[in-house]
């Protein structure tokens, strides 16, 4: 028992120097990975796994690691976060989870679009009702991004997408509007890629709708590869498992659209449950999530992985590699910045790893975030199904299609 006790106390003289290397910022701590390398007893799959509460280090709390939610892995994370970055709950419900996925900007208007989760039996959505699209304006959140809990002074507007798009998940820019990846509802709504006039009477049109007269399976996240401008997006069994689609007729994979031409081709396949997609900055490598592990139910060795692919000059993906394995529960929602760092939504909030993988810090929420989105100036929105929460940090996002 001493000896744990002179190494928890050798592990946080170690955090403290380590921290005294640069300044933080006032909302940001060291998690020091060396403090928890060896523990003096390590649980069982069965008693702590991907479904657990959010990891919690040795020698933090829960509230401590909530109360400065920006957590410092690797130096670098500073250069990530800069001097002041900020970090505010913006909106939030009882249990209805509003502030799910395709959170997207709409650069006109500074605006930032999310939807309700799908197949939620605190949504009531799915089968009998179709989630629904929200937005807040950020001129709003800017104005309160000083607040640490701004609950009530952001307005968050219903969309009325006119069709409606049948259970929305993921969303980009493209061409001046949002495109949505629809997931269906029921046999006879099929899912399918939608483009919504993002300004009222918010008018919809479906771009996609089948491969080679097969019905997708419950279409998830989308991404515009930045310079042959395809259309990119994945296709897991979501909409089966929460039961608001049939009995799958195709494999999960990722497929490629080509609005000039109308071609439909399998970019890639091999996935449990391919999920998030996103491009680096200039199109070099594309990450896709692979949230296997909840295909039905929980099913522990099955991925919970980012994988990375090369991107040939013809569009086709090579070269897989597992990019990062995630700590807390999966991930979701994928995006990289300006300089080719990779964010993804997962379990407790937004991690951050640099090119190589290297994991450099935490946005934590202390909750499951599963999507979120750079709209310009450093700013970021995250989903975090009742609440929304808005940053401010140093980088940029990579941007790409919001020139589309």
């Amino acid at each position: 028992m001493a000896s744990l006790r002179l190494f928890a106390a050798s592990a946080l003289l170690v955090n403290s120097v380590y921290a005294s290397k640069r300044t933080l910022p006032a909302l940001a701590q060291v998690i020091n990975q060396k403090s928890f390398n060896v523990l003096a007893t390590v649980p069982t799959a069965e008693e702590y796994n991907a479904s657990s509460a959010p990891w919690i280090p040795q020698n933090f709390t829960s509230q401590g690691l909530l109360e400065k939610p920006f957590h410092v892995y690797d130096d670098a994370f500073l250069d990530i976060l800069g001097p002041n970055p900020t970090f505010t709950i913006l909106a939030q419900t009882p249990k209805d989870p509003i502030f799910h996925e395709a959170v997207v900007w709409y650069k006109p208007n500074d605006e930032a679009f999310f939807v309700q989760n799908a197949g939620n039996a605190d949504a009531g959505t799915g089968l009998n009702k179709s989630a629904a699209i929200f937005k807040i304006s950020l001129k709003e959140a800017d104005a309160v991004k000083g607040s640490w809990n701004a609950t009530g002074k952001v307005t968050v507007t219903q969309v009325p997408s006119n069709p409606e798009i049948p259970n929305p998940n993921g969303a980009t820019q493209y061409k001046g509007q949002l495109l949505f990846a629809a997931e269906g509802q029921g046999p006879n709504k099929a899912p399918a890629l939608y483009i919504m006039n993002p300004v009222a009477p918010y008018n919809t049109t479906v771009l996609l709708n089948n491969y080679f007269g097969r019905q997708f399976n419950s279409l998830n996240d989308i991404t515009v590869h930045p310079k042959n401008l395809d259309i990119y997006f994945t296709d897991p069994t979501y909409g089966e498992s929460n039961n608001f689609r049939p009995a799958p007729g195709l494999q999960n994979q990722v497929y490629r659209y080509n609005d000039k031409t109308g071609a439909v081709t399998v970019a890639a396949d091999g996935f449990a449950m391919p999920n998030g997609i996103a491009f680096s900055p200039g199109g070099k490598y594309v990450y896709i999530t692979d949230t296997g592990i909840w295909r039905h139910g929980l099913e522990l060795t099955l991925p919970s992985s980012i994988y990375r692919y090369t991107v040939q000059d013809d569009g086709t993906f090579e070269n897989r590699k597992t990019f990062a394995f995630i700590d807390t529960n999966i991930p979701d929602g994928v995006h990289c910045d300006s300089k080719g760092n990779v964010y993804a939504g997962v379990g407790d909030g937004v991690h951050v790893w640099n090119p190589s993988g290297t994991l450099l810090g935490k946005i934590y929420t202390g909750r499951t975030s599963a999507n979120f989105q750079f709209v310009g100036g450093g700013r970021v929105v995250i989903g975090g199904e009742t609440q929304l929460f808005y940053a401010t940090l140093a980088a940029e996002g990579n941007l790409v299609d919001s020139q589309l």
